[in-house]
């Protein structure tokens, strides 16, 4: 067996998600806001799904939520995040009223619960790109 160290896989953007990455890229969290209807959603996609309008526009998220739910990650999906595990893996219901997925730093596993106020931070990552991850809020 080969300790070879494997790379990550990086993000391959859509003229969808182009924005979001780029977001990151500055070290912001941003999300779609759909231009007929305001409606935010998050991830990245073509339409609404309230007026399925296929026009959006994108506002900078204040980075604000609370855990909703989280996992603790013991065995990598690909070979890259091997030195990585165990991890923890949290959902976020942001202040803007969509859910994120994020790493979580700075909370051990003891520590989270439900409505757990955190707060998004950027990570470095590969090739200029930043990642976000939650963090305690304080």
């Amino acid at each position: 067996m080969s300790d070879q160290v494997v790379a990550k896989p990086m993000p391959e953007p859509t003229p969808d998600t182009q924005p979001y990455w780029d977001g990151l890229r500055a070290r912001k969290l941003l999300i779609q806001s759909c231009a007929s209807c305001g409606k935010l959603r998050f991830y990245p996609r073509p339409m609404c799904d309230a007026c399925y309008s296929m026009d959006s526009t994108w506002i900078e998220a204040s980075g604000n939520g609370t855990v909703h739910s989280w996992t603790v990650t013991h065995h990598p999906f690909h070979a890259g995040f091997k030195g990585e595990v165990p991890y923890i893996l949290a959902t976020v219901d942001l202040a803007e009223g969509v859910r994120l997925n994020a790493q979580v730093r700075g909370i051990e596993r003891d520590a989270l619960q439900m409505g757990l106020p955190v707060k998004v931070g950027f990570e470095a990552g590969a090739d200029g790109l930043n990642l976000p991850v939650v963090k305690p809020t304080g």
